[in-house]
């Protein structure tokens, strides 16, 4: 089963969930057909709570850093909603008298497990929960916590669906009875929540391997099939004192979620809020349409017809929530405004925050020298490359080298969004720090990595690539089942076993069956695909064949791979037809390609994601025959105007492109670089240009007006790539992320 780029199909599937729950709460078959509505609202519409509890453990949970200030930051957000809520419902739960004869131990008992209302158990159910699978985690491990959860969901079982199994063994039943003196129901965070929030977070991770299609919907067809005999057979034999949980649950679940990453599609946060929203504000529009039956007298058309009422409750839960979302939103864009405008305050997480680090961003970039990220040009260039990959084959962005110049942490960050959950990086050092920043998913360190680093392979969850056989044998010897990837050299000579050497193979296989790491792919580069002749052309071939003798043999010998890889750049634009698991996309992504030639070919498709900028410090009047800058290497012609630029060659701007050999874009005009380029300044000639001033903008890459200069123009000019160019700007350079 192929997974697509992006988490579209779980944000799509929030909304049906949230109508499935208003069909639990209105019954919109009773009316017509008993046995129906039974499926509906007590078979089907159980997928609901679990399926959110599984997004909130996929995104929430896992082997990732800062672990434990998201849960706590979670924890936080949720009680602030839960509190608010509870004030909602507050008055409608005063009126229906449910909270006469409320005692100490049964408001204890609302509060942590039953709700305050009755669709509110959700919220205490992921409060517990959370927590809970975190300490089990940490104390037993991912196999351990799975394990106890799964114990912790039987034990529900059996005062939910199965209750009429124990109910007249007296041990069990007394032991059953006080637990629903403590806690209503045992669907809560305590025994149902951690099974699910372990399989999303398992799911989650394992979303890029590739399963078929066939089998995974065979295998939800069957699985829903047997939960659907399991319900009514004991509906039948009148077993349940609930019916939040049955045993094919967690399969349904399992195989119900991949096909739901499969859908694909762009995230909608907007889809999201109204998701919640009308999970949250259903019940109250349940009184009100009761409300108003009563009063128009309307209650047998509005109430007693069960298909009207759940459809007028669904249309009026969906208006009030996007009426609630348009209003927070309408608010949120209030206080950005205020805070752009006082230019003292930040929009941080829904609120105005003195001197945060939004307002950091917002104030400190563009006052020196910048880089602007492009998120819609990467956005396209994720959908254009995507589109050239075969069936099951998904991005892995090289964002080595700060991502090419444009900032690693960044741009992993918007590539999360976007759905890709595997990275490519040099050196340790880099996983590390994408680690440190919170990114999920496969992090793979191409190069070579010193044993003494051995330790935080294995503490950061980073993939090593095997540079050769004896490396992988002292990988091995550390013996802390460190992941790896097993590097191929069909050709170029640099990093991994040679494919024609006799002994590969048996050395492969003895990597495969060493017990102290874990092969998760093998995978070699192809070296000539960035030119199509003849000579290079047969190369590649050369070199794919290779590969894939290799594949075979080992698949001979009974190993198989769980992933292999060898597309790049030019290889999804020049060889879009050749497979694998993963390509690794590199200079691509940024939307420009090695030389000013190739980009300009594929410019159609491909978008730069990266301008560079600068600021004019002040702006010097010379006299015909006076000199300027290091050497004295500009001399005026005849009077003369230069702008100083906060800009120069510590932020990664060749030297070579001094003396007019470059140019910049000032006011929508070409500026030639003027004399030799400082440490921290440059000068251009703004002679032909009127009205520049200090604060003004100057654009080293990208557009002002309607020019533009592309990184592949001073590559040409300084006689090099465009990698390098981009992967040489310095690190005071502040990066921003923009729209446009």
């Amino acid at each position: 089963m192929r997974v697509k780029q992006g988490y579209g199909g779980l944000d799509r599937f929030r909304l049906i969930a949230a109508v499935l729950v208003i069909a639990i709460h209105t019954s919109p078959l009773l009316s017509f057909w008993e046995a129906g509505d039974f499926f509906l609202t007590r078979v089907l519409a159980r997928v609901a709570v679990p399926f959110f509890l599984m997004v909130t453990g996929q995104f929430l949970l896992g082997r990732q850093v800062e672990e434990k200030k998201r849960i706590s930051k979670f924890l936080r957000e949720n009680l602030l909603l839960y509190g608010i809520a509870m004030l909602l419902y507050l008055p409608i739960g005063i009126y229906a008298g449910h909270y006469r004869e409320l005692t100490v131990g049964k408001l204890l008992r609302m509060l942590v497990f039953d709700g305050s209302f009755y669709h509110l158990w959700y919220f205490p159910a992921c409060l517990l929960g959370v927590p809970l699978v975190y300490m089990l985690e940490q104390r037993l491990g991912r196999k351990g916590a799975g394990i106890t959860s799964a114990v912790l969901y039987g034990i529900g079982l059996l005062g939910d669906s199965y209750y009429g199994l124990i109910v007249n063994v007296p041990v069990l039943s007394e032991l059953y009875e006080w637990f629903f003196q403590v806690c209503s129901y045992t669907r809560n965070g305590l025994f149902l929540a951690p099974l699910f929030l372990l399989l999303g977070a398992c799911l989650g991770e394992r979303r890029n391997e590739g399963r078929d299609r066939r089998i995974g919907y065979l295998a939800l067809a069957v699985s829903l099939l047997l939960m659907t005999l399991e319900a009514f057979l004991l509906r039948y034999w009148k077993l349940p004192r609930h019916d939040s949980m049955y045993l094919f649950l967690p399969a349904v679940m399992w195989f119900l979620y991949p096909v739901l990453l499969e859908w694909g599609g762009s995230p909608s946060r907007g889809v999201r809020k109204l998701a919640a929203w009308m999970y949250l504000l259903h019940p109250a529009m349940i009184v009100v349409v009761r409300g108003a039956a009563k009063a128009t007298n309307t209650s047998a058309f509005l109430i007693d017809n069960s298909m009207i009422h759940f459809a007028v409750v669904t249309a009026l839960s969906a208006a009030a929530a996007w009426a609630v979302s348009m209003s927070l939103t309408t608010g949120r864009q209030f206080c950005r405004n205020r805070c752009r405008e006082e230019n003292t305050v930040s929009f941080l997480q829904g609120s105005c925050r003195r001197n945060g680090q939004e307002n950091q961003n917002r104030k400190a970039v563009r006052t020196r020298a910048w880089i602007e990220l492009d998120r819609a040009a990467l956005r396209r260039n994720v959908e254009f490359l995507t589109s050239r990959l075969t069936e099951g084959c998904e991005l892995m962005p090289a964002v080595k080298a700060e991502a090419y110049g444009h900032g690693a942490v960044l741009i992993a960050r918007e590539l999360s969004r976007l759905g890709i959950q595997a990275f490519c990086v040099a050196s340790a050092e880099e996983g590390i720090t994408l680690r440190k920043n919170g990114i999920k998913g496969e992090i793979l360190i191409l190069g070579y990595t010193h044993p003494r680093l051995f330790p935080s392979l294995a503490r950061w969850d980073l993939t090593q690539t095997v540079v050769d056989y004896s490396y992988a044998r002292l990988l091995e010897r550390y013996g802390k089942g460190i992941s790896v990837q097993i590097g191929v050299d069909t050709g170029m000579h640099r990093l991994g076993e040679r494919s024609e050497h006799s002994k590969l193979i048996g050395q492969m296989f003895q990597m495969f069956r060493m017990g102290r790491i874990s092969v998760k792919g093998i995978f070699t580069h192809l070296c000539a695909a960035d030119t199509m002749g003849e000579q290079e052309q047969a190369f590649t071939k050369k070199q794919v064949e290779r590969f894939y003798q290799v594949l075979e043999v080992l698949q001979e010998q009974g190993i198989r791979c769980p992933k292999f890889h060898m597309q790049s750049s030019y290889g999804i634009l020049h060889y879009p037809e050749l497979g694998g698991d993963y390509a690794r996309i590199g200079i691509a992504l940024y939307g420009v390609l090695s030389t000013k030639k190739d980009t300009e070919q594929w410019k159609k498709f491909l978008s730069p994601v990266l301008s560079l900028k600068a600021r004019v410090a002040t702006v010097k009047e010379l006299g015909a025959g006076e000199a300027a800058g290091y050497g004295l290497q500009f001399v005026a012609g005849n009077p003369a105007k230069l702008a100083v630029l906060t800009i120069g060659y510590a932020d990664g701007v060749p030297r070579s492109l001094g003396k007019g050999v470059g140019s910049v874009l000032i006011r929508g005009k070409r500026a030639p670089i003027a004399g030799l380029i400082c440490m921290d300044q440059t000068l251009v000639d703004v002679t032909g240009i009127a009205g520049v001033r200090a604060g003004d903008e100057a654009v080293l890459i990208g557009r002002s007006g309607e020019e533009e200069i592309f990184a592949g123009d001073l590559a040409e000019q300084a006689g090099t790539i465009t990698n390098e160019i981009l992967s040489r700007l310095g690190a005071r350079l502040e990066r921003i992320v923009v729209e446009r």
